[in-house]
């Protein structure tokens, strides 16, 4: 996998909003999670508002299956993450000057990039369900026009199988 995708695989969905957490992130810098979170705390004007940044809750945690429990000691998740989204993570480039940040913070806005660009590529939603429900009904229809059509066929054949049963017995009996 090339970094964008490695970054990409590390991008969750969380009440609606494309986010990063803060241990991937730090592993991504090269730093201790604790650290990060030290340096966001410290500029925390700087991440106000959801749209930046939030706490996941372990309600959150489970429905994502990130905070898996493991069984050793020390291994699970001790405090909730923060969850940051693509402006919170642009905002850390700022908390966090050292050159290999400034390097992640480039492939994270790259990877962030391409999955809007893949994003605006698919079909509008609203109107692909509106689209799927239309023809949807039309095959419904046409099937119930089908269904319709066989059981007239099927009762034709019922109806005639009487004289085609009568005369077959009469051609039998002039065989004999």
């Amino acid at each position: 996998m090339n970094e964008i995708q490695v970054i990409q695989s590390k991008i969750y969905e969380i009440r609606g909003q494309r986010v990063m957490l803060d241990f991937d992130l730090a592993e991504a810098y090269g730093v201790e999670t604790s650290q990060l979170k030290r340096q966001v705390r410290r500029n925390i004007e700087r991440f106000e508002g959801e749209d930046f940044m939030f706490e996941v809750t372990r309600e959150e945690l489970s429905r994502c299956q990130i905070g898996t429990l493991n069984i050793k000691r020390g291994q699970n998740i001790k405090y909730l993450p923060f969850a940051f989204t693509e402006l919170g993570v642009a905002m850390l480039s700022s908390v966090l000057r050292s050159q290999e940040a400034i390097k992640v913070n480039r492939g994270i806005m790259r990877a962030f990039v391409a999955l809007r660009r893949m994003a605006a590529t698919l079909p509008n939603t609203a109107s692909d369900v509106a689209q799927l429900r239309k023809d949807f009904e039309e095959l419904k229809l046409d099937i119930e026009d089908i269904l319709r059509d066989q059981n007239e066929i099927n009762e034709d054949t019922r109806s005639a199988f009487p004289q085609v049963t009568s005369t077959h017995n009469v051609n039998v009996r002039l065989c004999l």
